[in-house]
Protein backbone atom coordinates (compact mmCIF):
# COMPACT_ATOMS: atom_id res chain seq x y z
CA UNK A 1 0.00 0.00 0.00
CA UNK A 2 1.37 3.36 -1.04
CA UNK A 3 0.46 7.02 0.37
CA UNK A 4 0.82 10.47 -1.24
CA UNK A 5 1.16 13.38 0.97
CA UNK A 6 0.96 17.09 -0.93
CA UNK A 7 3.95 18.72 1.90
CA UNK A 8 6.64 17.40 4.48
CA UNK A 9 4.25 16.68 7.21
CA UNK A 10 5.89 16.30 10.83
CA UNK A 11 8.10 12.93 11.35
CA UNK A 12 6.21 11.25 14.19
CA UNK A 13 2.97 10.75 11.43
CA UNK A 14 5.19 9.45 8.78
CA UNK A 15 7.07 7.09 11.12
CA UNK A 16 3.02 5.52 12.09
CA UNK A 17 2.63 5.23 8.45
CA UNK A 18 6.19 3.61 7.79
CA UNK A 19 5.63 0.88 11.11
CA UNK A 20 2.18 0.04 9.77
CA UNK A 21 3.97 -0.96 6.05
CA UNK A 22 2.59 1.57 4.18
CA UNK A 23 4.93 3.73 1.37
CA UNK A 24 5.16 6.92 1.69
CA UNK A 25 6.14 9.89 -1.31
CA UNK A 26 5.68 13.01 0.14
CA UNK A 27 5.59 16.36 -2.49
CA UNK A 28 8.72 18.55 -1.07
CA UNK A 29 8.76 21.07 -3.62
CA UNK A 30 7.32 24.43 -1.89
CA UNK A 31 4.86 25.23 -4.55
CA UNK A 32 1.23 23.79 -4.88
CA UNK A 33 0.42 21.19 -6.76
CA UNK A 34 -2.05 21.74 -9.87
CA UNK A 35 -4.68 19.74 -9.86
CA UNK A 36 -3.95 17.51 -12.72
CA UNK A 37 -0.50 17.02 -10.42
CA UNK A 38 -2.09 15.66 -8.00
CA UNK A 39 -4.43 13.52 -10.14
CA UNK A 40 -1.28 11.66 -11.86
CA UNK A 41 0.52 11.20 -8.46
CA UNK A 42 -2.51 9.40 -6.58
CA UNK A 43 -3.12 7.05 -9.56
CA UNK A 44 -0.33 5.50 -8.43
CA UNK A 45 -0.89 5.17 -4.75
CA UNK A 46 -3.76 3.65 -2.42
CA UNK A 47 -4.59 6.56 -0.19
CA UNK A 48 -3.71 10.67 -0.19
CA UNK A 49 -3.03 12.43 2.91
CA UNK A 50 -4.09 16.11 1.85
CA UNK A 51 -2.51 19.20 3.46
CA UNK A 52 -2.56 22.58 2.13
CA UNK A 53 -5.32 23.97 -0.27
CA UNK A 54 -5.78 20.70 -2.51
CA UNK A 55 -9.21 20.98 -3.82
CA UNK A 56 -10.70 17.57 -3.50
CA UNK A 57 -13.71 18.25 -5.63
CA UNK A 58 -15.82 16.18 -7.98
CA UNK A 59 -13.71 15.69 -10.69
CA UNK A 60 -10.85 15.10 -8.65
CA UNK A 61 -12.41 12.17 -6.97
CA UNK A 62 -13.86 10.81 -9.85
CA UNK A 63 -10.14 10.82 -11.36
CA UNK A 64 -9.14 8.85 -8.17
CA UNK A 65 -11.86 7.03 -7.33
CA UNK A 66 -9.56 4.01 -6.82
CA UNK A 67 -8.27 5.86 -3.43
CA UNK A 68 -9.22 3.56 -0.44
CA UNK A 69 -8.81 6.76 2.28
CA UNK A 70 -8.56 10.39 1.59
CA UNK A 71 -7.01 12.23 5.35
CA UNK A 72 -6.90 15.88 5.53
CA UNK A 73 -4.49 17.54 7.78
CA UNK A 74 -7.46 19.93 9.12
CA UNK A 75 -10.35 19.99 10.64
CA UNK A 76 -12.20 22.10 7.71
CA UNK A 77 -13.27 20.39 5.11
CA UNK A 78 -14.69 23.04 2.53
CA UNK A 79 -12.54 22.14 -0.10
CA UNK A 80 -14.23 18.40 -0.26
CA UNK A 81 -17.13 17.37 -1.90
CA UNK A 82 -18.28 15.57 0.74
CA UNK A 83 -21.05 13.83 -1.01
CA UNK A 84 -18.89 12.79 -4.25
CA UNK A 85 -16.60 10.91 -1.66
CA UNK A 86 -19.92 8.98 -0.03
CA UNK A 87 -21.50 8.61 -3.08
CA UNK A 88 -17.87 6.84 -4.51
CA UNK A 89 -17.18 5.25 -0.77
CA UNK A 90 -14.30 6.98 -0.44
CA UNK A 91 -13.84 7.81 3.71
CA UNK A 92 -12.68 10.79 4.39
CA UNK A 93 -10.86 12.01 7.87
CA UNK A 94 -10.05 15.21 9.40
CA UNK A 95 -7.90 16.25 12.68
CA UNK A 96 -10.50 17.95 15.14
CA UNK A 97 -10.25 18.32 19.13
CA UNK A 98 -5.97 18.71 18.39
CA UNK A 99 -5.62 22.49 17.46
CA UNK A 100 -8.28 24.21 20.05
CA UNK A 101 -6.08 25.82 22.48
CA UNK A 102 -3.45 27.01 19.48
CA UNK A 103 -6.11 28.82 17.60
CA UNK A 104 -7.80 30.24 20.14
CA UNK A 105 -4.83 31.98 21.49
CA UNK A 106 -4.11 32.87 17.55
CA UNK A 107 -7.60 35.13 18.18
CA UNK A 108 -7.00 36.10 21.90
CA UNK A 109 -3.89 37.96 20.31
CA UNK A 110 -5.07 39.02 17.45
CA UNK A 111 -7.87 40.75 19.19
CA UNK A 112 -5.33 42.47 22.06
CA UNK A 113 -3.04 43.18 19.11
CA UNK A 114 -5.82 44.85 16.91
CA UNK A 115 -7.65 46.78 20.28
CA UNK A 116 -3.65 48.09 21.10
CA UNK A 117 -3.29 48.85 17.27
CA UNK A 118 0.07 46.87 18.08
CA UNK A 119 1.12 45.59 14.48
CA UNK A 120 0.38 48.86 13.47
CA UNK A 121 2.82 50.36 16.08
CA UNK A 122 5.56 47.55 15.73
CA UNK A 123 5.70 49.34 11.71
CA UNK A 124 6.54 52.58 13.10
CA UNK A 125 9.46 51.36 15.24
CA UNK A 126 10.95 49.96 11.75
CA UNK A 127 10.28 53.24 9.45
CA UNK A 128 12.15 54.95 12.15
CA UNK A 129 8.65 57.07 13.20
CA UNK A 130 9.29 56.29 17.16
CA UNK A 131 9.84 59.87 17.89
CA UNK A 132 8.38 62.76 19.49
CA UNK A 133 5.57 61.27 22.23
CA UNK A 134 1.72 62.57 21.77
CA UNK A 135 -0.56 61.52 24.18
CA UNK A 136 -3.60 62.06 22.62
CA UNK A 137 -2.27 60.16 18.94
CA UNK A 138 -2.58 56.28 18.27
CA UNK A 139 -5.21 55.30 20.74
CA UNK A 140 -6.21 51.36 21.67
CA UNK A 141 -9.33 50.74 23.21
CA UNK A 142 -9.48 48.89 26.36
CA UNK A 143 -11.54 45.28 26.69
CA UNK A 144 -12.27 44.38 30.11
CA UNK A 145 -15.55 43.86 31.28
CA UNK A 146 -16.87 44.33 27.78
CA UNK A 147 -18.98 41.75 25.70
CA UNK A 148 -17.17 38.62 23.51
CA UNK A 149 -19.23 37.34 20.63
CA UNK A 150 -18.93 33.97 19.29
CA UNK A 151 -20.73 33.15 15.76
CA UNK A 152 -20.11 29.27 16.17
CA UNK A 153 -19.15 28.21 19.85
CA UNK A 154 -17.90 24.63 19.59
CA UNK A 155 -14.16 23.58 21.30
CA UNK A 156 -12.37 26.68 19.59
CA UNK A 157 -14.60 29.21 20.22
CA UNK A 158 -15.24 27.64 23.82
CA UNK A 159 -11.50 28.12 24.48
CA UNK A 160 -11.66 31.61 23.12
CA UNK A 161 -14.36 32.36 25.52
CA UNK A 162 -12.49 30.69 28.18
CA UNK A 163 -9.27 33.08 28.00
CA UNK A 164 -11.68 36.37 27.57
CA UNK A 165 -14.13 35.91 30.29
CA UNK A 166 -11.26 34.28 32.59
CA UNK A 167 -8.16 37.27 31.96
CA UNK A 168 -10.50 40.37 30.79
CA UNK A 169 -14.13 39.09 32.60
CA UNK A 170 -15.87 39.22 29.82
CA UNK A 171 -19.33 38.98 29.44
CA UNK A 172 -19.66 35.78 26.62
CA UNK A 173 -23.01 35.89 23.97
CA UNK A 174 -22.70 33.24 21.19
CA UNK A 175 -24.94 32.41 18.48
CA UNK A 176 -25.23 28.48 17.55
CA UNK A 177 -27.85 26.27 15.19
CA UNK A 178 -28.46 24.40 18.82
CA UNK A 179 -27.83 25.57 22.49
CA UNK A 180 -24.02 24.39 24.37
CA UNK A 181 -25.08 23.20 27.52
CA UNK A 182 -21.67 23.26 28.52
CA UNK A 183 -20.18 26.40 27.23
CA UNK A 184 -23.41 28.49 28.83
CA UNK A 185 -22.35 26.12 32.44
CA UNK A 186 -18.71 27.17 32.12
CA UNK A 187 -18.24 30.30 31.01
CA UNK A 188 -21.85 31.82 31.20
CA UNK A 189 -22.25 32.44 28.01
CA UNK A 190 -25.80 33.16 26.41
CA UNK A 191 -27.31 32.05 23.14
CA UNK A 192 -28.33 34.72 20.93
CA UNK A 193 -29.74 35.44 17.24
CA UNK A 194 -27.38 36.74 14.76
CA UNK A 195 -28.75 40.19 14.89
CA UNK A 196 -28.42 40.50 18.50
CA UNK A 197 -24.80 38.59 18.36
CA UNK A 198 -23.68 42.05 15.90
CA UNK A 199 -25.67 43.92 18.28
CA UNK A 200 -23.78 43.72 21.22
CA UNK A 201 -20.73 42.61 20.90
CA UNK A 202 -17.90 44.10 21.14
CA UNK A 203 -15.69 42.00 20.24
CA UNK A 204 -16.79 39.69 17.86
CA UNK A 205 -15.07 36.31 17.26
CA UNK A 206 -15.53 33.48 13.83
CA UNK A 207 -15.63 29.80 14.98
CA UNK A 208 -17.34 28.28 12.39
CA UNK A 209 -16.99 26.17 9.25
CA UNK A 210 -17.13 27.51 5.57
CA UNK A 211 -20.23 26.16 4.61
CA UNK A 212 -23.29 27.77 2.03
CA UNK A 213 -24.78 29.21 4.81
CA UNK A 214 -21.72 30.60 6.27
CA UNK A 215 -20.13 32.05 3.23
CA UNK A 216 -19.70 35.43 2.73
CA UNK A 217 -22.05 35.89 6.08
CA UNK A 218 -20.23 39.14 7.31
CA UNK A 219 -20.78 41.66 4.61
CA UNK A 220 -21.74 45.22 4.27
CA UNK A 221 -25.26 44.30 6.22
CA UNK A 222 -23.76 42.50 8.91
CA UNK A 223 -20.89 45.08 8.85
CA UNK A 224 -23.34 48.05 9.24
CA UNK A 225 -25.28 46.44 12.76
CA UNK A 226 -22.00 45.97 14.81
CA UNK A 227 -20.93 48.44 16.93
CA UNK A 228 -18.07 51.26 15.65
CA UNK A 229 -16.25 50.42 18.56
CA UNK A 230 -16.32 46.99 17.83
CA UNK A 231 -13.37 44.50 16.75
CA UNK A 232 -14.03 41.66 14.19
CA UNK A 233 -11.99 38.71 14.41
CA UNK A 234 -11.53 35.70 12.08
CA UNK A 235 -9.24 32.45 12.38
CA UNK A 236 -11.49 30.17 10.96
CA UNK A 237 -12.29 30.57 7.17
CA UNK A 238 -11.56 34.00 5.04
CA UNK A 239 -14.26 33.57 2.65
CA UNK A 240 -16.60 33.96 5.92
CA UNK A 241 -16.32 37.50 5.38
CA UNK A 242 -16.35 39.67 2.48
CA UNK A 243 -13.01 41.29 2.18
CA UNK A 244 -13.75 44.62 0.18
CA UNK A 245 -16.70 44.79 2.79
CA UNK A 246 -14.46 44.71 5.86
CA UNK A 247 -11.87 47.26 4.38
CA UNK A 248 -15.18 49.79 3.64
CA UNK A 249 -16.29 49.55 7.08
CA UNK A 250 -13.03 49.89 8.72
CA UNK A 251 -12.17 52.67 6.33
CA UNK A 252 -15.61 54.37 7.23
CA UNK A 253 -15.51 53.74 10.73
CA UNK A 254 -18.20 51.25 10.41
CA UNK A 255 -16.72 49.20 13.35
CA UNK A 256 -13.43 50.11 15.13
CA UNK A 257 -10.65 47.27 13.95
CA UNK A 258 -10.42 43.82 12.86
CA UNK A 259 -7.64 40.77 13.41
CA UNK A 260 -7.72 38.30 10.72
CA UNK A 261 -5.78 34.38 10.30
CA UNK A 262 -7.49 34.37 7.21
CA UNK A 263 -7.94 36.13 4.12
CA UNK A 264 -9.79 35.78 0.88
CA UNK A 265 -7.81 35.28 -1.16
CA UNK A 266 -4.77 33.13 0.18
CA UNK A 267 -2.51 33.85 0.42
CA UNK A 268 -3.45 37.66 0.76
CA UNK A 269 -1.41 39.99 -1.70
CA UNK A 270 1.15 42.40 0.03
CA UNK A 271 -0.61 45.54 -1.09
CA UNK A 272 -3.69 45.10 0.70
CA UNK A 273 -5.25 47.83 2.38
CA UNK A 274 -6.03 45.85 5.57
CA UNK A 275 -2.03 45.62 5.87
CA UNK A 276 -1.48 49.24 6.51
CA UNK A 277 -4.73 50.13 8.65
CA UNK A 278 -3.68 51.22 12.41
CA UNK A 279 -6.30 49.19 14.24
CA UNK A 280 -6.23 45.63 12.36
CA UNK A 281 -3.70 42.81 12.48
CA UNK A 282 -3.20 40.26 10.16
CA UNK A 283 -1.37 37.05 10.58
CA UNK A 284 -0.55 34.78 7.41
CA UNK A 285 -3.13 31.85 8.54
CA UNK A 286 -1.06 30.31 11.45
CA UNK A 287 -3.68 28.73 14.11
CA UNK A 288 -2.08 26.03 14.58
CA UNK A 289 0.81 26.71 13.98
CA UNK A 290 2.87 25.31 17.14
CA UNK A 291 4.46 21.85 17.51
CA UNK A 292 2.29 20.11 19.40
CA UNK A 293 -0.55 21.27 17.31
CA UNK A 294 1.23 20.07 14.08
CA UNK A 295 2.38 16.50 15.31
CA UNK A 296 -0.97 15.87 17.04
CA UNK A 297 -2.66 16.58 13.39
CA UNK A 298 0.07 14.29 11.84
CA UNK A 299 -0.68 11.59 14.10
CA UNK A 300 -4.47 11.83 13.44
CA UNK A 301 -4.41 11.86 9.46
CA UNK A 302 -1.74 8.98 10.04
CA UNK A 303 -4.07 7.07 11.94
CA UNK A 304 -6.68 7.89 9.68
CA UNK A 305 -4.63 6.43 6.86
CA UNK A 306 -3.92 3.37 8.43
CA UNK A 307 -7.29 2.26 9.16
CA UNK A 308 -8.51 2.86 6.03
CA UNK A 309 -6.05 1.42 4.21
CA UNK A 310 -6.80 -1.69 6.80
CA UNK A 311 -10.75 -1.52 6.03
CA UNK A 312 -11.04 -0.21 9.41
CA UNK A 313 -13.67 2.58 10.24
CA UNK A 314 -11.77 5.78 10.09
CA UNK A 315 -10.95 6.91 13.92
CA UNK A 316 -11.87 10.82 13.07
CA UNK A 317 -14.50 10.44 9.45
CA UNK A 318 -16.00 13.40 8.13
CA UNK A 319 -18.58 11.04 5.59
CA UNK A 320 -20.27 9.02 8.83
CA UNK A 321 -22.72 7.95 6.34
CA UNK A 322 -20.44 5.13 4.86
CA UNK A 323 -20.83 3.34 8.35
Amino acid sequence: MKVYITRIIPSIGVDILKEAGIEVVEWAEKRDLTQEELIAHCKECDALLSVGSNKIDHHFLNESSHLKVIALLSVGYDRVDVAEATRLRIPIGNTPDVLSNATADIAFLLMLAASRKAFYMHKKILNGEWGFHDPTVDLGIEIYGKTLGIWGLGKIGLEMAKRCAGAYKMKVIYCNRHNNPHAEKEVNATKVSFDELLEQSDVLSIHTGLTDETRGRFNKDAFSKMKSSSIFVNTARGAIHNEEDLTEALKNGTIWGAGLDVTDPEPMHATNPLLNMPNVAVLPHIGSATKKARDAMAVIAAENIVAGLQGKQLPHIVNHELY
